[in-house]
């Protein structure tokens, strides 16, 4: 891992006064998860104890310590969601690339996960890839979009 990288990310952020939780988001758009090596070093560049980084990384659900594949999914498993079938689309992401919930396929090109909320209920089932919000998705929608990436 090239610490450098993670020095200019910090240094962009120093004149932040809460600046734990853009640095971390910076470190996890540039690996796509946040590795250790990265947490440690950005304890030591902010003179902070590592179990606060560790502490803010663990607390938020966005953050990953486990590398994530090149595009992420995720699944709205909310009451409204639900209901209209957000579980037939954790099936058959788990049939499609052989993973379960917080899992990445085994070519790296997809995560799955199941988020409690998405805040869109009336547009249920709602599902994020990458960051493009796509309601009413249905299972055949789902592998249309898939193919897409």
């Amino acid at each position: 891992m090239d610490v450098s990288i993670v020095d200019e990310i910090v240094l962009q952020h120093m004149e932040e006064s809460a600046r734990i939780v853009p640095i971390l988001q910076d470190v996890q758009r540039h690996y796509r998860y946040l590795p250790e090596e990265a947490l440690r070093h950005v304890a030591g560049r902010l003179r902070i104890p590592c179990s606060r980084v560790y502490a803010v990384a663990n607390f938020y659900g966005a953050f990953s310590l486990k590398p994530r594949g090149k595009h992420l999914i995720r699944v709205c498993t909310g009451t409204a969601c639900h209901l209209r079938g957000s579980f037939k689309l954790m099936d058959l992401l788990a049939s499609k690339f052989n993973v379960e919930d917080g899992e990445t396929s085994s070519d790296g090109a997809f995560s799955v996960e199941a988020v409690n909320c998405l805040g869109a209920c009336a547009l249920a089932p709602v599902v994020t890839v990458d960051d493009k919000y796509l309601d009413g998705v249905s299972p055949d929608r789902l592998l249309k979009i898939i193919k897409q990436f």
